[in-house]
């Protein structure tokens, strides 16, 4: 199925989509407005968005966050492509990291060359975010990946 999504920067007609998948998934929503689709990427198939995910900016490093997978979209490499498009966006900015909180998919991450760090150990502009501060649970697991070209 993935060769028929497309990946694209959210637009405004997703915001309700894109809120109705991470709720969905338990997903953090509350901090989020329709002017935070400027961070989101979205996989789209015949006009309807399937997946999402995020890059927050924080002061030259990265917050991975609302990856999400429509059910019926999953095993079909689509999280991993989304990743990779966040990955992509990240370097450009000239971001230095990515970081991530999970309570499920550490897994997933790993796999894709994310290692686990002491959340103490995140870059204080990410551990600043709402998702350090309050709305991601103590037991998560934190998880950073090194952007090679943008790394100092």
């Amino acid at each position: 199925m993935i060769a028929t999504a497309v990946i694209r920067a959210a637009q405004a007609e997703d915001w309700s989509r894109v809120r109705a998948l991470l709720s969905g998934a338990g997903l953090p929503t509350i901090d989020l407005t329709p002017d935070s689709l400027s961070a989101f990427f979205v996989a789209a198939d015949a006009g309807e968005v399937v997946a999402v995910v995020a890059v927050e900016r924080c002061d030259g490093y990265g917050l991975l966050r609302s990856l999400v997978v429509d059910p019926a979209w999953r095993g079909t490499g689509l999280g991993r492509a989304l990743v990779s498009t966040a990955e992509d966006a990240a370097a450009r900015y000239g971001l230095h990291s990515l970081t991530l909180l999970t309570q499920t998919a550490a897994a997933f991450f790993r796999a894709l060359d994310y290692h686990d760090i002491a959340r103490t150990d995140a870059p204080a502009g990410v551990r600043g975010t709402s998702e350090f501060t309050h709305l991601c649970p103590s037991s998560s697991t934190c998880l950073t990946k090194r952007l090679a070209d943008t790394a100092p």
